[in-house]
């Protein structure tokens, strides 16, 4: 871990070998191989080293969890077991991405440090919500009761082009800002959550073999300012075009050629 002020980044850790202690709130813990721990440049103090140690070090942008100042120092320093639960998980799945260097700066990589981010936002999740109080539980259901109102306000709005965050925080009265925060908690974002829930049923409609539709006429039914952005949306979400998608799902359900000349032949 560099010797470094850096207020953007947080630093994850995860222990190979060697003794390492972490000391919170006066309390030393000893790791284990496989557990993680979340550091800060700025407070090194937080993990003291023994002789032969090894650990992985990967730095993380404070914007992508989602938390706050407080919420972070919480945090730090907290052991995560890394053989049970979400813990092993992510332990895991990191060792493996530091173990493929040449993933780094491939398009692979790219998605598989993506998934990571996702992957330690849930568990920054779950380390908040065992500190959590039993008022803050009680705000927690009343934040998710929330968000599924407005899932639900926004499954039932998404043929409509002016959907859009103000749209949404105006019909549940509240502002742009909490709304983003709600959705931020959520691993997301409000465009991101449209944006694909538009995807899945133009997909989904594309793929009806039965029906004989354009592709321009499903991303306007679906809220898409244009043909040509939808196409880019719809590549960069499943890897082919939309006119790609529709040719493969009519050809799974055309009659084989053998199959026609079968019934000629009776």
């Amino acid at each position: 871990m560099p010797d470094t002020n850096d207020r953007n980044h947080v630093y994850l850790a995860v222990h190979v070998r060697g003794p390492v202690t972490v000391v919170h709130e006066r309390a030393e813990s000893l790791l284990e191989p496989n557990d993680l721990v979340f550091c800060d440049p700025a407070r090194q103090h937080l993990l003291q080293f023994g002789e032969d140690c090894r650990m992985i070090f990967f730095r993380v942008p404070r914007c992508y969890l989602g938390v706050t100042e407080p919420e972070l120092n919480r945090m730090l320093g907290v052991p995560v077991r890394g053989k049970e639960g979400i813990g092993a998980l992510a332990s895991d799945f990191l060792t493996a991405l530091a173990a493929e260097a040449e993933l780094r700066r491939s398009t692979i990589g790219d998605r598989s440090a993506r998934t990571a981010v996702h992957l330690l936002s849930v568990l920054v999740m779950e380390l908040l919500s065992e500190d959590a109080t039993d008022e803050a539980d009680d705000a927690s259901g009343a934040v998710n009761a929330m968000l599924s109102r407005i899932h639900a306000y926004i499954e039932e709005h998404l043929m409509d082009p002016d959907l859009s965050p103000e749209s949404i925080a105006r019909a549940h009265h509240i502002s742009v800002r909490y709304l983003q925060k709600l959705f931020q908690n959520d691993c997301s974002t409000v465009s991101q959550w449209v944006r694909q829930r538009r995807l899945e049923f133009c997909r989904i409609e594309l793929g009806r073999s039965h029906r004989r539709i354009t592709v321009a006429a499903v991303a306007h039914r679906w809220g898409f300012s244009s043909p040509s952005h939808f196409s880019r949306t719809f590549r960069g979400a499943y890897g082919m075009s939309p006119s790609e998608w529709q040719a493969l799902a009519a050809s799974a359900f055309a009659p084989t050629t053998g199959g026609a000349q079968d019934e000629r032949g009776r």
